[in-house]
């Protein structure tokens, strides 16, 4: 008489491929030890990669600052007669031109330092930024022809000067996004 006996079955190795690291433990592991023995373009990029936005507050920054304090000096800001010509007209002509001048380039001076500086100075900066970038804009429209060539949908060089601002737009737009995301506002609870 034979004697069957039933093994017990285990299920099959799991052979699916383990998921990539998140791109935040990649960060943390690359922020500290880079990959020895990498070439130098990849430590680069792992380099900018960690301090990207950093890098991105840093510039906008450093370029608002520059913008900022030439305004401080008469006629050292290309800018300086399109930007005074557009606030007359945003304030009615109640402000003096060189109130409008200076209040410009304190304001545009702070912004870059809230980028620089970061911290307790981002959210203020980036909300001042938005707006100072509403009235940048609105120069299109409340200074047609400084901006735009006549019989054509092509701006003039002033106007490029302004268009150009997208760019530092979409820069901040990123800042904000990771700051909001990152750091949201805690809820007043009722009470």
């Amino acid at each position: 008489m034979s004697s069957s006996t039933v093994e017990p079955t285990l299920p099959p190795p799991d052979r699916t491929t383990p998921e990539p690291p998140s791109r935040e433990a990649h960060l943390a592991r690359t922020q500290h030890h880079p990959p020895v023995g990498r070439r130098p373009p990849s430590r680069l990029a792992d380099l900018v990669d960690v301090h990207a936005l950093a890098l991105l507050r840093a510039t906008v920054g450093i370029v608002f600052v520059g913008f900022g304090v030439l305004k401080l000096f008469p006629s050292a800001s290309p800018a300086e007669q399109l930007a005074v010509d557009a606030a007359t007209k945003m304030t009615l002509g109640l402000v003096p031109e060189t109130v409008l001048l200076l209040s410009l380039a304190a304001l545009e001076t702070a912004i870059g330092i809230g980028l620089i500086v970061g911290r307790r100075l981002l959210r203020p900066a980036l909300v001042a930024f938005f707006l100072h970038m509403g009235g940048v804009f609105s120069t299109l429209a409340l200074l047609p022809d400084a901006m735009w060539q006549p019989h054509s949908p092509a701006p003039t060089m002033e106007g490029q000067y302004v268009v150009k601002n997208v760019v530092l737009v979409a820069v901040c737009l990123v800042v904000a996004a990771n700051e909001w995301v990152r750091h949201p506002r805690p809820r007043r609870t009722a009470g």
